[in-house]
């Protein structure tokens, strides 16, 4: 018998569902610093997002280290412990691939303050006839 083919709704929901498990596993390792290096058990950062390709073998994971600045030390120190982040998701996750993680800086954060900054111009109160 053929095996039933998966809608495209039920694997962007499994999509989400396995990115969603690993924003926890390396929130949780970040927070309970099992990292050892120094430049991250010395902040505090935060896994906004992750990201998981159709076939679930690249995560693109989003940080952004609280009280801000230096995000470009943290992802270097993100980047040179991927190997022990990535073997610790494989074990804890249990899928049949580990995915390759990818750490990018989370600019939602900056964007939505520029739209902010862009809503209270007061050029833009005036043509929405805000006063």
């Amino acid at each position: 018998m053929p095996r039933p083919t998966q809608g495209n709704e039920d694997r962007s929901v499994r999509l989400l569902k396995v990115g969603e498990r690993v924003r926890h596993l390396l929130s949780e390792l970040l927070s309970r610093q099992q990292v050892h290096d120094d430049t991250l058990t010395a902040r505090t950062l935060s896994v906004t997002e992750v990201r998981m390709s159709p076939d679930l073998r690249i995560a693109k994971v989003y940080v952004k280290p609280l009280l801000g600045g230096e995000e470009e030390e943290v992802l270097a120190a993100l980047r040179r412990n991927t190997a022990y982040l990535q073997r610790e998701v494989a074990q804890r996750l249990g899928l049949k691939f580990a995915p390759k993680l990818r750490f990018l800086a989370d600019e939602s954060f900056d964007e939505a303050d520029r739209i902010e900054r862009l809503l209270n111009d007061p050029k833009v109160a005036r043509d929405l006839g805000e006063e």
